[in-house]
């Protein structure tokens, strides 16, 4: 039995006119998120802007989040490239009860997967306690795992060690690790993934595909013929000709203004490219 499985989010972060992070609205952001039917969110992961928030902000989120009734469904992202900010940001995860982990590897620096595997192994010495999903993202990091990498640190934290989310897609078809959880990191290997073993999706356009997507997870698990599966595919490429967080901010922020603030680079849709997105989810008959 895998450690964690169903449909993540991964959950949008959302900002004061200041640009300073609105930790309450965020978290509402995710309940609703899980309402919808996500079995749970990851925070602060790429989707979330999690490279550009201040550690400051994390931190008053995360206290926040401690005396949420929803906390066991969370996954914490650290979106951190310093060793030591991700081992002090995990360490006071953990104090407040939120022991779950999305960690991804240092940006920028080029290395193998011996890089890879001090880097893990500094930050569980220092935190046995904690559940880390390694988050599998070359073109946002520079660093692809490989099987043997994923393989190597499984077998020498097994409890800490309990999954991945393969945004890269050259590990989830190949792992065979048994009680490891595998998240391919778009609706559109959904299916094919839970066929063949993973445990189910961590993707940004959860964000707007919640029920879609758990109706799809519930279906395979029942094993009822699946009625959801085309539309949710035509939604997430429909999506994926844009910048994700963009579109999703532009999308959703259509009905609420609240979602219209994004941290610098990073910016809305232009008007034609937002034109173009709203047209094509009008033609599936999604909103």
């Amino acid at each position: 039995m895998t450690q964690i499985r169903g449909i993540y989010a991964a959950g949008m972060s959302i900002f004061k006119d200041n640009l300073s992070l609105d930790v309450d609205k965020t978290i509402e952001h995710s309940e609703k998120l899980i309402q919808m039917g996500c079995h749970g969110v990851a925070i602060f992961g790429s989707t979330g802007q999690a490279q550009l928030i201040s550690i400051s902000e994390k931190i008053d989120l995360l206290n926040k989040l401690s005396t949420n009734e929803n906390k066991s469904k969370f996954l914490v992202g650290t979106g951190l490239n310093s060793l030591s900010d991700t081992i002090n940001l995990m360490q006071i995860s953990c104090s407040l009860g939120l022991n779950k982990f999305l960690v991804m590897p240092p940006a920028y620096y080029k290395y193998q997967d011996e890089g890879a595997i001090n880097f893990y192994t500094k930050i569980i010495n220092q935190i046995p306690e904690c559940k880390i999903i390694l988050y599998n993202f070359e073109k946002l990091c520079g660093y692809k795992f490989s099987v043997k990498c994923v393989e190597t640190l499984a077998s020498k934290f097994p409890k800490q060690i309990i999954g991945v989310k393969d945004s890269t897609y050259n590990l989830f078809r190949e792992l065979k690790i048994k009680n490891f959880s595998i998240f391919p990191g778009s609706e559109l290997k959904l299916l094919s993934g839970l066929e063949i073993g993973c445990a189910g999706i961590i993707t940004a356009t959860c964000n707007a595909t919640a029920e879609l997507s758990r109706k799809v997870f519930d279906d395979f698990e029942k094993k009822k013929t699946q009625t959801a599966n085309e539309k949710l595919c035509k939604v997430r490429k429909v999506f994926d000709q844009f910048n994700l967080i963009s579109g999703l901010h532009s999308f959703l922020g259509k009905k609420n203004k609240i979602y219209k603030n994004l941290l610098p680079p990073l910016n809305l849709l232009n008007e034609k490219d937002e034109k173009k997105l709203l047209e094509d989810l009008s033609k599936l008959d999604f909103n």
